[in-house]
Order: C-alpha cells, then structure tokens, then sequence
C-alpha cells in the first residue's frame, strides 16, 4: 500500500496562483512529540457503574518505591514496576514481586457512538478527562471515519501534538492547523473503479460516493446530505476518472449505499464480489460501507504512528464502538468496548465500558490515572448463573 506523505507546512491543498501542490515528505511525518509528563490531579471520586476492564473496576492507587530497582518514569517505554508488598493486587493473591500492567502511554478513542454522545457533543467530564490524560503524559489520537472537515467537533480538545487519524486511516491530518492533511494513504481510482464494476454487478442498486482529501462528490442516486460547495454530481465511473474534473486528487474513501439490504448483509455480499481490490468496513448504523485502499484501516495507521514514537501495543488504550474499529481494538495492548458497541465489537475487546451518552471513554481513562497511569487489572467475568 503506497503512503504518500505531505509537508505539515505545506499540506495537500490547491495552492493560490499554481496547479495542486505536488506531494512532499516531512522531516517528521507523524513522529512530532508533545510534551510529556505533567502532573494531574485525578477525578473526584463519584458512584460509578460497574465496567469489565481490559480492565475492570479500578483498584486503589498504588504506590511505588522510588528505588534505584524502580522504572524511572511509569511512561517510559515498556517500563514495568516490581509489584509492592501489601499492595492490593498482592493481597488479591498476585505473587510479591509480579509486574503491575503496563504504562499507558497513548489512548486511541473513536469519536461517533464512542467519545462523542449522540447529539454530537463532547461532554465536560469528558474534555476535563482528556486534559488530565495529555497532562499526565499521556497522548490523545482521534482515530475515526470521519474526514478532516468534520474534526471541528474535537479540534478544541487535541493537546500536544494536534495530530487525528481520519477517513478510517487514508488521512493523517493536523487539527492545530485547520485540519491540514499530513499523510495520504489513498484508494488507487483504478482500485475504486473496478469495486464500482463488481458491485453493480453483484448488487444492484448500490450508489456511490467519492471522498476526496479536498472534499465529497457523489452520484445522483445517493442519499441526500449537506454537500460541500462545489461537489459535483455525476457517475462514479466520472468522478473516479482520472482525466476528469478532481483526477489528480488522492482518493481517500469510496462509499457506498444500498437502499434495501441490511448493513451487515451489504459488507458481506460486498467484500465477496470486491475484496481483492480494496478494504471494506462500516460504521453507518444504514447500509453504507467505507471502502478503503488495501491493507488501510485504523488499526494500520495507528501503528505507522505509534512505530514513529516508540509506543508499543501493549502500552495504547483504545476505545470503539462499531466494525471499523475491530482492528485497532484487536491491535491494541487493551481495548474497550463501549455498552452501545456492534457485536463485533464485543466480540473483538476484553475490555468492557458504558454507553457513549454516559461518558464512558472518561470514566475508563479517570481510572487509569488514579492508577498511576497504568492500564487496569484484569479480572474474570461473573461467573454465569446456575440452571
């Protein structure tokens, strides 16, 4: 999968005077750091409802030695803390000196059905969470389907580094700087034509949509929405044609909608006629797949980026709550799925959090940090009923 990367100061956009600005490469990339290692003051302590970590509910803080045995910093990569005698893990039957569950180090959170509640909102528990997290050194990623001109709901709370993964992984974009794209992982037009082809073929009635790092353009038969000033509207076949008004744009998604099937019976029906040409997922609670260029998804651009800062796996939270999160959720050291997830979702996490309207991203990461920042212990799920 080819990655085009693009000068954070001089993003993919059409310059004034010229022709679209070629694309360039950073001396950075994604690998700006931001600060680290604040100090927080954790939540106050309030009734909570239960949730089934990566995870669990919350043990005390603990308390470790500062002795020369002891990691310097819990974020430092990989750092890991000789259990504490008397420590409640220990008196819970773990062995003295077992490792306490790594540091936290990055939180990957969805933001539609997951961060943010239904009406779209970012609660105030949830944006004083967020702060907390960025200052105990912890790093922020909005990782989500939608594309970098629909971030403004969340660009007020992007601390340190500014940096979202967008259009399920085809954009990495900079929201201190009006959502500027960095990095382009695109859908090759001859890729997105050929998925085109099969699907009309295969499963007639579908309509299309191209989403484009400069904006949306669509087929008269798709769904009505906002449109972007100046999408045009004519046939996939046009819109993804390379001599055409928009050729030399990077594809980042094609979409793609069905009036009558279910959602899951769309993907499926969908990723056996055209799966050898691209990526397809959903995140729609309709029938309308994300389609994607091979080997792109959420999970495959978070780890380009956590590769670049020396974040592990096991040492990123992430959050989710639809099918387009399966894969960052399995690549993560710990996951959560939220109570409002899909199936497969639930199938995919340990972790277990409340609804997205009752500010269950927060309530996860306040017990994070009242755990020194380390993930959570695990624990066993209730055992079932006798019948």
């Amino acid at each position: 999968m080819a990655l085009a990367v693009l000068s954070p100061h001089r993003p993919f956009e059409e310059a004034p005077t010229a022709a679209h600005a070629p694309l360039r490469t950073p001396s950075h990339g994604c690998a700006r750091i931001c600060g680290k290692m604040g100090g927080v003051t954790p939540a106050a302590e309030r009734p909570e409802p239960p949730i089934q970590d990566a995870g669990g509910p919350a043990p005390s803080p603990v308390s470790h030695p500062d002795s020369a045995s002891t990691a310097s910093s819990p974020h430092a990569p990989g750092a890991t803390v000789p259990l504490p005698v008397g420590s409640p893990e220990a008196a819970a039957g773990e062995p003295t000196g077992a490792l306490l569950r790594p540091a936290v180090r990055l939180i990957a959170t969805d933001l539609d059905g997951t961060l943010l509640r239904d009406d779209k909102s970012v609660s105030d528990r949830t944006v004083a969470a967020l702060a907390a997290a960025e200052a105990a050194g912890i790093e922020v990623f909005f990782v989500t389907g939608r594309p970098a001109r629909w971030m403004h709901v969340v660009s007020a709370h992007v601390h340190g580094h500014g940096l979202a993964i967008c259009a399920n992984g085809a954009a990495v974009v900079d929201l201190h700087r009006g959502g500027r794209t960095l990095e382009v992982r695109p859908l090759p037009r001859p890729k997105a034509l050929a998925v085109v082809a099969a699907l009309r073929t295969a499963v007639p009635g579908t309509s299309f949509a191209v989403e484009l790092t400069s904006g949306i353009n669509y087929e008269p038969e798709y769904p009505p929405f906002p449109v972007d000033p100046g999408a045009t509207v004519a046939s996939a076949e046009k819109l993804l044609s390379e001599s055409g008004q928009d050729g030399d744009r990077p594809v980042l998604k094609l979409l793609a909608h069905h009036p009558e099937l279910t959602p899951d019976d769309f993907l499926a029906r969908a990723r056996a006629a055209a799966g050898t040409h691209a990526s397809f997922t959903r995140s729609s609670p309709t029938a309308l797949l994300e389609i994607s260029g091979l080997g792109v998804s959420k999970a495959a651009t978070l780890a380009h980026c956590c590769a670049e800062r020396g974040i592990a796996p096991e040492e990123v939270v992430a959050f989710g709550d639809m099918p387009n999160d399966v894969e960052m959720l399995s690549w993560a050291g710990a996951s959560y799925a939220m109570a409002n997830a899909h199936p497969d979702v639930l199938a995919a996490t340990a972790g277990r959090t409340v609804a997205n309207n009752e500010d269950g991203v927060a309530l996860v990461i306040e017990r994070i940090l009242a755990n020194g920042g380390r993930q959570l212990a695990p624990v066993a799920p209730p055992a079932a009923e006798p019948s």
